[in-house]
């Protein structure tokens, strides 16, 4: 998923250097979009992880 955001967030600067400020602002909202909903899963699978992992000991 944070590949996905990186890519739309190479597309939203080189929109935007080119003038194109609609696709620019949608590849960065989408891009931002992408990067939290990483950041969520992320923290949620090392919540978990640890959780397991003292249930384990």
């Amino acid at each position: 998923m944070l590949k996905w955001a990186i890519i739309f967030f190479v597309i939203s600067l080189v929109a935007g250097f080119f003038g194109f400020t609609g696709v620019a602002s949608g590849a960065k909202s989408i891009a931002k979009v992408l990067f939290f909903i990483a950041i969520a899963i992320f923290l949620i699978v090392l919540i978990f992880g640890v959780f397991l992992g003292m249930l384990a000991f």
